[in-house]
């Protein structure tokens, strides 16, 4: 591999105690792979260059922002599609359950073609995927790889969609947002926390975010923001508060901190202790 190649491996988790999820970042100028297959769907974004990728007894041959999907136990290679310019792709290996959530069908969900042209569920799913290959937040990775997923399936496979009306979504969504408040620091899964309502995954996303208007990890974000700004203004430092409010690091509790009231933790304690002097 030159210096140019690289193959970086994330391991996201669904939930606190849900399953794993590997996510894969590659760039390659002249690597080509065996003959090999997945117990999971592989689904890719290409993000630079040209894939070519032997399937089915035929080649399909990527270009930027098209999403490739490859079928469990189905045997694939892939190389580049020119001498001069490599290949760069997000992958990530989903099993099949993630793409079922949301629809009627029963057993794997069938995609008739694996090359497809859906320039805002490829944005979507590298934006998805860069993010969390940085901080794998189980609670972020199980509320937006299972929606997108479905997506996935529900627009571009076989499979029968379900009904998107949620009877009760207000009740539902305002029990899941109280149950998340109550255990900022371990978080319940949202797998676990749909089963109690006796719904899918994906029917309690849908509730959540038609009633809330974002994810149950970005409510949980911005409530643990909120939370963090008291213990600020009391005088405690980043560092601690990050722990004290669930955040995974000083990191995780900065780039929140910043997407919510557009300053560091460390800048608004500054100005809050120096207006009280």
């Amino acid at each position: 591999m030159s210096a140019r190649e690289q193959a970086l491996w994330t391991r996201a988790r669904l939930g606190r105690d849900g399953p794993p999820l590997d996510l894969l970042t590659a760039r390659f100028d002249q690597h080509v792979y065996a003959p090999h297959a997945h117990d999971e769907f592989t689904i890719g974004v290409c993000v630079g260059g040209s894939e070519i990728i032997d399937y089915r007894g035929g080649h399909i041959r990527t270009g930027p922002g098209s999403i490739v999907v490859l079928a469990p136990g189905e045997m694939h290679t892939g190389g580049p599609g020119n001498a001069t310019d490599g290949y760069a792709y997000r992958a990530l290996y989903a099993g099949p359950s993630l793409l079922t959530d949301g629809t009627l069908t029963e057993g794997i969900p069938h995609f008739r073609e694996p090359l497809l042209d859906d320039p805002e569920l490829a944005a979507a799913l590298r934006a998805t995927h860069t993010e969390l290959s940085v901080c794998p937040d189980p609670l972020e990775t199980e509320s937006r790889l299972p929606w997108l997923l479905t997506a996935l399936a529900r627009r571009h496979s076989t499979a029968r969609a379900t009904n998107d009306t949620v009877p009760g979504a207000a009740h539902i969504a305002h029990a899941v947002r109280d149950r998340l408040a109550d255990d900022l620091l371990a978080p319940p899964s949202l797998a676990l926390l749909a089963a109690e309502q006796g719904l899918s995954r994906y029917q309690l996303l849908r509730a959540f975010r038609t009633t809330m208007g974002i994810p149950p990890y970005a409510w949980l974000a911005q409530y643990r923001v909120h939370r963090a700004r008291g213990l600020l203004e009391s005088g405690l430092k980043p560092a601690e508060v990050a722990g004290l409010v669930g955040f995974a690091d000083q990191a995780h509790l900065t780039r929140w901190f910043r997407r919510v009231l557009g300053v560091t933790p460390a800048a608004y304690r500054n100005s809050v202790q120096d207006g009280r002097r």
